[in-house]
């Protein structure tokens, strides 16, 4: 049994969704389908999931922006249209944006959550209707249905354990499922989504739960690159990851796989293939639990903008019990996450991602840490990147600190800040965001050409 997903690009048009079912017939054991919700069908396009939000945020503000609201329902019709689907699809799929828009209205705690995941519904119901109707026995199964039980964490849901049992059930029907991605729902009923992206997290956990052979992630590029294309041209493809090695490229800015999503497809041991939806036939990139030695230890250049540097310094910190707990403690008073934490004997850092700390918040983070814990500077500094160089084996390899502070020497881009931590796969650098894509480049040459 496969497990396929398919990401926003992929379903973002009637054309897109008519190469989804091509896909799924090109292989009988293709038994489950996971969706996003439409994506971009050109550059100036919007995304579903962001036109929802955008409506869900006119709704609060009591200012409903009709426009908003006609682009979702027009770009779900002219699918069923093309597709020459009954218009009850597009009614149900309508049906369930009023109700949850009458539920923000309403000012329901899920009410956002139940409006973003009316994406990657719709998506479900348009596929799942035009299998049917092109001959395929299909279905559309809703996450409560499907088991996917999760905890009470809006916006950013954690699946329960209980929920792979119940999925393993679904392994018994003959016939395609169609299973949106991004939410499940708590045991009370309440629909919850997870972060960002986690239609990817829908499938590795639905892969899990069934038990699968090979969960397929189906996107807009052939394999994953070892560096971002928009730095490098043609850049190297990788064949083959291990789920360590993709995890940390994830998180570190590669966006063609959710830094989440891997967990549970790891823990059971299921080979993951990254796979093009426009050319099915490319091999794409398989992330399994382990690989042969490799000649070279440095696998894939991985970077992000839109940090921050929280730098603090007292003199003799680190004699001062509990001054980090403290710190972190004041982050999490003021709901700000964090990234990283490097610290040395008088000093410490904290990397965070800008969003986290807007302007409005960081005058109060700086005062509570002047007050609170006494110390004798607190800065910020913004416009920050993070480049993370990727690799099993890395810590065991001698000289790749050394070449890559080499590279960006040569790249003329000085290193704020070096981490590598307990972690044996990922060295991380801070730079600043103006010097990113020179040191990115010269990293690119310096490991793999």
């Amino acid at each position: 049994m496969k497990v396929v997903k398919f990401g926003g690009s992929s379903l973002a048009d009637a054309g897109q969704i008519k190469k989804v079912k091509n896909i799924m017939e090109l292989d009988e054991d293709r038994r489950v389908v996971v969706v996003s919700a439409p994506g971009k069908r050109h550059s100036k396009d919007e995304k579903v999931t962001d036109l929802l939000i955008a409506l869900g945020t006119s709704i609060q503000m009591n200012q409903m922006d009709e426009t908003v609201y006609k682009k979702i329902i027009d770009r779900f019709q002219s699918m069923t249209e093309e597709l020459e689907l009954s218009f009850r699809v597009v009614e149900q799929v309508k049906d369930k944006i009023d109700e949850a828009m009458q539920l923000v209205k309403d000012g329901s705690e899920h009410a956002f959550d139940a409006l973003k995941a009316c994406g990657e519904d719709g998506s479900a119901h348009i596929v799942s209707a035009y299998l049917q109707k092109t001959g395929t026995k299909a279905s559309y199964v809703n996450p409560k249905e499907a088991g996917i039980l999760v905890r009470d964490q809006p916006g950013g849901a954690l699946v329960l354990e209980e929920s792979f049992e119940k999925l393993y059930s679904l392994r018994h029907r003959n016939e395609i499922l169609v299973i949106p991605g991004f939410f499940g729902y708590t045991p009370e009923g309440e629909l919850v989504t997870f972060s960002r992206g986690g239609s990817d997290i829908t499938g590795s956990i639905v892969a899990a739960g069934l038990k699968a052979d090979l969960y397929e992630n189906f996107t807009d590029v052939d394999s994953v690159y070892c560096v971002n294309p928009m730095f490098v041209d043609q850049p190297k493809q990788l064949t083959s990851l291990t789920y360590r090695e993709m995890r940390e490229l994830s998180y570190a800015g590669f966006s063609v796989f959710h830094d989440e999503a891997l967990i549970p497809a790891f823990k059971e041991k299921i080979p993951v293939c990254i796979k093009n939806t426009n050319n099915p036939a490319a091999p794409g990139t398989m992330i399994v639990a382990d690989l042969p030695e490799r000649e070279s230890h440095v696998v894939g250049i991985a970077s992000d903008d839109g940090f921050l540097n929280l730098y603090v310094s007292k003199y003799l910190m680190n004699r001062e019990i509990g001054f980090g707990r403290r710190l972190l403690q004041i982050l999490e008073d003021e709901e700000v996450s964090f990234e990283h934490a490097p610290s040395g004997i008088d000093d410490m850092s904290v990397v965070i991602r800008e969003h986290h700390l807007p302007p409005e918040k960081e005058e109060k983070v700086i005062k509570r840490i002047k007050e609170e814990l006494e110390v004798d500077t607190v800065l910020i500094e913004r416009e920050m990147a993070m480049i993370m160089i990727v690799g099993e084996g890395m810590n065991q390899t001698i000289g790749i600190a050394s070449r890559a502070a080499a590279a960006f020497r040569d790249a003329e881009v000085n290193i704020e800040m070096i981490n590598q931590g307990s972690s044996e796969v990922s060295m991380m650098f801070g730079v600043k965001s103006s010097g990113l894509g020179k040191a990115v480049q010269s990293l690119y040459r310096t490991f793999f050409e």
